[in-house]
């Protein structure tokens, strides 16, 4: 039995396409954290966030990743803050493999742009704007993503070659 798979990083950068090839490949379940809030609260997040706030939703949302550690042989997609509250980050890798799919703030602004995904934090934001939050979220988080088991980078990424570094540990 190997340890879950824990792919963290940005909004935008691939985590839940990744995740799903890599558990295909495995042959293991995949969880996408946002997906299971969604489900779980039946409200989509962004709802939620402008409902609620985002304080209580980080709280749901660790528990979200807290009930993955029961599972076996799994690939979890994380929202692109869960890793970087509380010590969300330390408990993963205390659980799991945690591979962080690294991009730059132009190639994620890029995507987002692009996205038919509404995602609550970026919402109604001008270029501008949206090129200044990425910025600056990316800067507070690369120190908790930077903890990652594995960092590669995102838009160079093949499951194939992830899954050879993940099997050499």
């Amino acid at each position: 039995m190997m340890e879950n798979i824990y792919l963290i990083g940005f909004m935008g950068v691939g985590k839940s396409t990744v995740g799903k090839k890599l558990a295909s490949k495995l042959a293991w379940q995949f969880v996408d954290t946002d997906t299971v809030f969604e489900e779980k609260y039946k409200l989509n997040i962004n709802t939620f966030f402008n409902k609620y706030g985002e304080e209580l939703y980080r709280k749901l949302e660790r528990d979200i990743l807290l009930s993955t550690f029961s599972y076996d042989n799994c690939v979890v997609s994380t929202g692109g803050g869960l890793p970087c509250y509380l010590d969300a980050m330390d408990k993963i890798n205390s659980k799991g493999i945690s591979v962080y799919l690294e991009m730059n703030p132009d190639a994620i602004f890029s995507r987002l742009q692009n996205s038919k995904q509404k995602r609550p934090l970026v919402e109604n934001k001008s270029e501008e704007d949206l090129k200044y939050f990425i910025k600056k979220k990316l800067n507070e988080r690369e120190l908790c993503y930077s903890k990652a088991t594995i960092i590669i980078p995102a838009l160079s990424i093949t499951v194939s070659s992830l899954l050879e570094r993940i099997v050499s540990l």
